[in-house]
């Protein structure tokens, strides 16, 4: 297949929740012609009122284009919506949120259909599609010829990253940037429960939470990969493990006092005691990863 331009570039995109229609409003806004389909049909009435074409089924909708974008609600719905369709020669570009497994799984049944495959993970809210300045992107893996060939139509509604030829490793980044996010998000949410019934402004509170945040994160993460990388714990630590650990007792006292549960902090506290036992009081966090694997 040859590449194709960014302003006319055929696509078809299956799947039109929040993400998809997002999806579709970026590529029509950018001049491409645009085929949709969704099972709930009422969802492409806008979007036919907007350009799009509306394919009466899944299969009519992949038989239109080249490039067939799938945003589903899960790999089982991937599944369902392409059983029985012809892939012969197609390109799909699967951006539906799923297990690095089922990328990979999904990557080889598309391919033994005569169909190229890439794998998508979206690090980005619908608000954020097709607003550049907003930063969002997609983490792309699986056939470099497949991203190579679309990737100024793939990076008109987000940014672009590959992250490799393994079909999994897209998802396996999404699931893991977003399970880091979870994580702060937990610690934010035992945060606020502390101040919650004091006479603190949690308006007045919040930017001070974020920007203490801020700090720590990049050069923990920054430092974990480093250690990690190089198999030595103790090199350029901070606020090592003996040190820290000593002082978990006043946070879980200090949430008693609050009458606030400790079950977001209690797990992590636990495993840094299994690691100062098992390691050394002079080793960053990072032995915690370790634990994590067994």
């Amino acid at each position: 297949m040859t590449a194709h331009t960014n302003a006319k570039t055929p696509v078809t995109l299956l799947g039109l929740g929040a993400m998809g229609t997002a999806l579709a409003r970026a590529w029509l806004a950018a001049g491409h012609p645009l085929t949709v389909w969704n099972r709930t049909a009422a969802r492409a009435e806008a979007l036919a009122a907007e350009g799009a074409t509306v394919a009466p089924d899944a299969a009519a909708a992949v038989a239109a284009n080249d490039l067939v974008i799938v945003c589903l609600l899960d790999d089982a719905s991937v599944g369902a919506a392409l059983d029985g369709v012809d892939l012969t020669g197609k390109d799909v570009v699967d951006l539906t949120t799923t297990t690095p497994a089922q990328a990979r799984a999904r990557a080889a049944s598309v391919t033994s259909r005569g169909a190229r495959h890439l794998d998508g993970g979206i690090m980005a809210v619908p608000p954020m599609i097709g607003v550049p300045e907003a930063g969002g992107y997609v983490f792309y893996s699986g056939s470099p010829e497949l991203f190579e060939t679309y990737r100024h139509v793939l990076a008109v509604p987000a940014g672009t990253r590959f992250v490799g030829s393994d079909p999994g490793h897209a998802a396996l980044h999404d699931v893991a940037l977003l399970s880091a996010m979870y994580g702060m998000f937990a610690g934010v949410a035992h945060a606020f429960a502390l101040i919650r019934k004091e006479d603190v402004d949690p308006v007045a509170f919040a930017p001070l939470l974020s920007e203490w945040i801020s700090a720590m994160a990049g050069p923990h993460v920054t430092r974990t990969a480093d250690q990690l990388k190089s198999g030595d714990y103790t090199t350029n630590v901070v606020s090592n493990l003996g040190m820290q650990t000593a002082g978990t007792p006043t946070f879980l006292s200090t949430a008693r006092g609050q009458g606030v549960s400790p079950e977001l902090l209690a797990p992590y506290f636990d495993l840094m005691r299994r690691r100062l036992a098992e390691g050394s009081p002079e080793e960053d966090l990072t032995g915690v990863v370790d634990l994590l694997l067994r």
